[in-house]
């Protein structure tokens, strides 16, 4: 079955992106056309890149690494959560992407958002990032604003639009990913 990894985005204490993310696995899972997990970066502790030769090599000599880029390729596609953060993405999903390189290419990727204005910036760079990696970001996406979605921009109380904006963007990612899987088998 093809098996999709949603990626909470911020280790941020009191994050907004935790409820974001478990509200994005609860209706995920409901749908059965694939196996849906929930990835927390905080479970990885990954330190600022900290490997010495560049990730498209594939050397990796830290057991950190190891461990990321195992679970990152397990994986068919993914969901990234992210927050916007000063017109971007959050530092700590930056470095998780840039820590791997192979594990990524040849997958599929959708965003959930969440910020003032929905999180537009952070995606956008994002899809810059992606296609350097080779992964095939679908266009549909789903934007949180803090002042809609929040109450008192902390309680998340997303717009009764949003479970249909999350499905419109996981039917294309999962037909992108397993339409995908053909390419890496091709590798």
């Amino acid at each position: 079955m093809t098996r999709i990894g949603i990626i909470l985005g911020s280790t941020r204490p009191g994050r907004n992106g935790e409820a974001v993310a478990h509200w994005v696995h609860d209706l995920a899972v409901k749908r059965g056309d694939a196996e849906y997990e929930l990835i927390d970066l905080l479970d990885y502790n990954l330190p600022h890149l900290d490997e010495i030769v560049p990730p498209i090599m594939g050397q990796y000599s830290q057991p950190h690494t190891f461990k990321w880029a195992e679970k990152i390729a397990s994986f068919d596609g993914f969901v990234m959560v992210t927050p916007e953060y000063n017109h971007s993405t959050s530092g700590a999903l930056k470095n998780a992407i840039d820590f791997l390189y192979a594990e990524w290419n040849n997958k599929a990727v959708g965003f959930v958002s969440y910020g003032s204005v929905g999180g537009a910036r952070a995606v956008e760079h994002l899809r810059l990032v992606a296609g350097q990696l080779k992964l095939a970001d679908v266009s549909p996406q789903v934007m949180f604003t803090l002042r809609e979605d929040f109450e008192n921009h902390s309680v998340f109380t997303p717009g009764e639009q949003q479970p249909a904006a999350l499905n419109d963007m996981l039917d294309e990612l999962v037909s992108w990913s397993k339409a995908l899987a053909t390419v890496r088998a091709a590798s």
